[in-house]
C-alpha cells in the first residue's frame, strides 16, 4: 500500500467523521423542520459553504485550477443530482420513523449497494472478504429493518432508510466518474442542484416551515449540511480517485458506528438485544470490509491540471497516466 493510497484512505475516514453527526442532529432538527425542507437545507448548505470556500481558493490560487465538468459527464451529473434529491428525503422520513441509532447503523446498507452496483454496472472487481461483508452487512441490516419478529413485519422506518442507501450507492457510481474533475465544482453543482430540487418538492407536497420563528434551526441545518454534506463529500471524491467506489465505502463506514455512539448518548437510548446482535455483526462485515486487498486490478481515473505548466517546475514530476492526488487540501486549509 503506498503513500497515495494512505492518503486516500484518510480522506475517506475523514470524510465518515463529518457524515457522523448528520443522523443524530438531523433527527433533532426534524422536530421543527419536515423532512424533504430538511433534506433541502442540508444540500443547500453544502452548495452555499463549498461555494464560498471555492470563491477564496479561486482568489488565493487562481493559478492552480483542476479540470472541470464538460458536456461530456452531463448524465453521471444529473444522475448524481437526481439521485441527492431522493436520498436525504429517504433519509429524513426514516429519521422520523425509527431511532437515530438504527439509522446511522442502517446507513452501512450503503456499502452493499455501492458495492453491487459498481460490480453489475461498472465491472469493478469484488474481493471474498468484500463479498463476506456484504452478506454479514445485509444480514444485520434486515435485523435492523424487522419491527415484530413473530410477524416478521418490516419497519416502515427502516425500508425508507434502506431505499435512501440504495439511491447513494447508484448515486457514489455517478460521483465516481466525476472524481477525476475538480471536487468543489462537483460539491457545488451537487449541493445546489439536490437543494433546489428537494424544496421545489416540498413546496409542491405543502411542506411549510415559520422561516422567523425557526431561523435558528434552518441557520443550524444550513451549518450541519455544509460539514456533514459540503465537506464530507469534497473529502469523499479525493478518496474515490485511488480507492474506487467499493473500497471508498468500505472505509466511509466507520461512520455510521460513530453516528450509532452519538445517538445513544444524545437520545440516551437503552439497545434492544436485536441491536445488540445487528452492531455484533455489522462489526465484523466491517472488519471483512476494511480488510479487503487492493491487489486487483482496476483502472483509476486520470487527474488532470487544465493550467499550462512546464515540468521543471518542482509541481509536475509525474507521468500524465498516472492519476495524482495534489496538494489542494492542505493549501484549502491554509487560509
Amino acid at each position: 500500500m503506498g503513500k497515495i493510497e494512505y492518503k486516500a484512505i484518510f480522506f475517506a475516514i475523514l470524510a465518515a467523521a463529518l457524515y457522523a453527526v448528520s443522523s443524530p442532529v438531523s433527527k433533532l432538527l426534524l422536530k421543527e423542520i419536515p423532512p424533504t425542507l430538511m433534506a433541502s437545507f442540508l444540500y443547500l448548505g453544502a452548495g452555499l459553504g463549498m461555494s464560498v470556500v471555492d470563491i477564496i481558493k479561486q482568489r488565493k490560487y487562481a493559478e492552480k485550477t483542476e479540470a472541470r465538468l464538460t458536456k461530456q459527464e452531463l448524465p453521471y451529473t444529473l444522475g448524481m443530482v437526481l439521485l441527492d434529491i431522493a436520498a436525504p428525503i429517504f433519509l429524513m422520513i426514516g429519521l422520523t420513523m425509527a431511532s437515530a441509532a438504527n439509522v446511522s447503523l442502517l446507513n452501512n446498507f450503503e456499502i452493499v449497494a455501492t458495492s453491487l452496483i459498481a460490480l453489475v454496472i461498472f465491472k469493478e472487481p469484488i474481493g471474498k472478504r468484500l463479498w463476506a461483508a456484504i452478506f454479514l452487512i445485509t444480514i444485520s441490516s434486515i435485523i435492523l429493518s424487522v419491527e415484530d419478529i413473530s410477524s416478521f413485519s418490516f419497519s416502515f422506518g427502516s425500508i425508507f432508510v434502506l431505499l435512501a442507501c440504495t439511491c447513494w450507492g447508484l448515486e457514489n457510481n455517478c460521483t465516481r466518474k466525476l472524481s477525476g474533475k475538480d471536487p468543489l465544482q462537483v460539491v457545488i453543482i451537487k449541493g445546489f442542484g439536490s437543494g433546489i430540487g428537494s424544496l421545489i418538492i416540498a413546496l409542491i407536497s405543502g411542506e411549510n416551515i415559520n422561516i422567523y420563528y425557526n431561523i435558528s434551526f434552518i441557520i443550524a441545518a444550513l451549518i450541519l449540511g455544509f460539514f456533514a454534506y459540503g465537506l464530507s463529500i469534497f473529502f469523499y471524491i479525493y478518496a474515490q480517485r485511488d480507492l474506487g467506489a467499493a473500497k471508498t465505502s468500505a472505509f466511509y463506514a466507520v461512520s455510521p458506528f460513530i453516528g450509532v455512539g452519538l445517538s445513544l448518548i444524545i437520545f440516551r437510548e437503552i439497545p434492544t438485544p436485536s441491536f445488540i446482535a445487528a452492531l455484533s455483526i455489522m462489526v465484523a462485515g466491517m472488519y471483512f470490509a476494511s480488510t479487503e486487498g487492493h491487489d486487483y486490478e482496476h483502472h483509476h481515473i486520470a487527474i488532470t491540471d487544465e493550467q499550462s505548466h512546464s515540468h521543471d517546475d518542482g509541481h509536475h514530476r509525474h507521468v500524465h497516466k498516472e492519476t495524482i492526488i495534489g496538494k489542494m487540501i492542505a493549501r484549502l486549509f491554509d487560509l
